[in-house]
């Protein structure tokens, strides 16, 4: 089973967590900061490693652009923070995914699921498949293979969560998504999650493609309904 570092000053979340994903079967190392991690990757690298932000020594952020610049390994960062430019600023340095303080053991046990499915070798003989399931909508293109997304050639850069939701809405443009077909898109049966996340992630999805392009209005809200990508 895949091997995960925890990095937090918290040692009871240290505990907490590692006890919820030994439970998987996952092998669990654990440092207090970013400085410790860091040589600690050296000699033993993880397949993923899971950050707090705020740490001593080195924080959440210094730790992931040290990592960028030797390794590619998938990082989920915790946060306590609300600010949504925390979230932007270590999704451009590289990070995959974001969990807000507090949370709950199954969610980020499914996002460590999510993450790792993603960034796993694929089959070569479904390697063919997979590719001709990369999807263009107009201006959009998505890659589930490589997890990459383009907006007038332009890189978009989406968490694992984002990325599944706009697939399932630009999969069938026009259609209308409810927050539940939504949910069941992004989150795993056993993740519960309500409607004001569901928004929450379609909102961060708008700014992220008003960044490349000021006038992207493609994800529209029908009030009471649902959402849809236009068609067109």
């Amino acid at each position: 089973m895949p091997t995960i570092a925890l990095v937090d000053d918290d040692r009871n979340i240290l505990t907490s967590v590692s006890i919820a994903l030994e439970a998987e079967g996952y092998r669990i190392m654990t440092y207090t900061d970013g400085a410790s991690a860091l040589d600690g990757f050296k000699t033993s690298p993880p397949d993923l490693a899971i950050l707090d932000i705020k740490m001593p020594r080195m924080d959440g952020m210094e730790t992931l652009r040290r990592l960028r610049q030797k390794s590619d390994m998938p990082v989920i960062f915790l946060t306590s923070k609300d600010e949504e430019i925390d979230e932007l600023f270590g999704l451009k340095m590289g990070a995959d995914d974001f969990i807000r303080k507090p949370f709950s053991q199954r969610l980020l046990v499914e996002r460590v699921k999510a993450v790792l499915r993603r960034v796993s070798p694929k089959d070569p003989a479904t390697a063919k498949e997979t590719d001709a399931k990369a999807l263009e909508r107009g201006e959009l293109r998505m890659d589930p293979e490589r997890h990459t997304c383009t907006w007038r050639n332009e890189p978009v850069t989406l968490t694992v969560t984002e990325f599944l939701i706009l697939q399932a809405l630009a999969t069938r443009p026009g259609v209308v998504k409810s927050r539940n077909a939504l949910m069941d898109a992004a989150y795993d049966d056993q993740v519960y999650v309500d409607d004001r996340t569901i928004d929450s992630h379609i909102k961060r999805l708008r700014k992220k493609f008003k960044v490349v392009d000021d006038d992207f209005e493609m994800i529209e809200t029908l009030y009471g309904v649902g959402y849809r990508f236009q068609e067109g």
